[in-house]
Parts: C-alpha cells; structure tokens; sequence
C-alpha cells in the first residue's frame, strides 16, 4: 500500500519538474566563452572606428568639409612641387606628364597672347583712325599665329604621343597641352620641370 502511493508521488513530482520552465544557468567565469578572445590591435582598431563614427548628420557634414579641405591642400601643394601622388586626376599619368613637358620645352605663340592682348587694346584706344586699323590687323595676325602654331604643336606631339605610349589611353592629352600653351610659363600648374629647348 505504501509503495505504491510513494510512485505514485514520485510520478507526480517528475510531472510537475517537467512543466515547470526552466531557469537561465548562470555561466561559470571560469568555464570558456565558446569564442575567441580579440587581439588587443583589432580591439583597438574597433573602439576608434566606432568613436570616429559621426553621430548625427551636422557633425558627418563638418568631417567631410574638413577632408574635402585637407585634400583641396594637399591637390595645391602638388600642383606647386609636382608630386604625382596628390595631383588631380587630370593631370595624372605619363601622357598627360610628356604633354605639359612638350608643351613647357618650347616657345608657343599663344602664351604671349595676354600681354599681345593688352598692348592692342590699348592701342585701339587711340583717336587716330590709322592706328586703329593698324590695331585690327595686329588683332587678326595674332590670331592666326595662335592656330598655326597650335596645329603645328598638335600633330607633332599627336605623333610623338603614338610612339612613346603606344598601348596607353592618348584621348584629351592634345587639348590638355594646347590650353596649357595659353598659360604664361610662369603661372603654369603642376609648375613646368624642363627648360626652354630641352628635350622632354
């Protein structure tokens, strides 16, 4: 009689155990993570890119000024000293280098057209009708000094452009060159590398 009231208890007890949810096991500090623990530099690396993180829209703004900034110094600089690595794109690579040291070894006529410009336009200001005739002319020779000159720069360095970069990608560096020619020598950007008739 008892026996069988005490398995009737024990079934009782391991129904009740089974129904009952069960508690979250608080995890031994000793027992492991069940992960690897991070290396100190990649821990590192992790806070500052999560401190370096913009929190709102006004301060993810300021950085990018400020980097924009910080470029626009650094693309100035090499300008100035010709250090390719900052260059703007532009004036980036072989070819466009070999156009503007073409361009720099040579007198071109249509670098001198600014101070051409202002000699004739003073002139023309003059009251005598000869002068001003004289004035159009200069005008009109200047001009067509530009565009013979600037043909002739064209289809000399086109070729010598085909022979020295063959397998490169040549599109733009003519007109690249010929607007650098209506820069005075002085004010030219990147600053030119080779003197007056050296060989480029």
């Amino acid at each position: 009689m008892f026996r069988s009231r005490s398995k009737e208890e024990q079934a009782a007890l391991t129904k009740v155990t089974a129904d009952r949810p069960q508690q979250p096991q608080t995890r031994d500090p000793q027992a492991p993570k069940g992960r690897p623990t991070p290396k100190r530099s990649a821990a590192q690396s992790q806070r500052r890119s999560v401190a370096s993180t913009p929190m709102n829209r006004k301060e993810a703004a300021k950085r990018q000024r400020e980097a924009r900034r910080a470029d626009l110094a650094k693309q100035r600089e090499a300008l100035a000293s010709g250090d390719e690595r900052y260059l703007p794109a532009r004036d980036k690579g072989p070819v466009r280098r070999f156009a503007r040291d073409f361009v720099d070894s040579r007198f071109c006529v249509a670098e001198f057209f600014l101070p051409l410009a202002v000699v004739i336009l003073v002139v023309s200001m003059m009251p005598s009708l000869q002068v001003k005739n004289i004035s159009l002319i200069a005008w009109l020779g200047v001009i067509v000094m530009i565009v013979i000159d600037s043909i002739g720069i064209a289809i000399r360095l086109k070729k010598q452009l085909k022979a020295r970069f063959p397998k490169e990608n040549l599109r733009g560096a003519v007109p690249y060159a010929l607007m650098r020619t209506l820069q005075m020598r002085r004010l030219r950007l990147p600053k030119p590398r080779v003197k007056r008739g050296e060989r480029p």
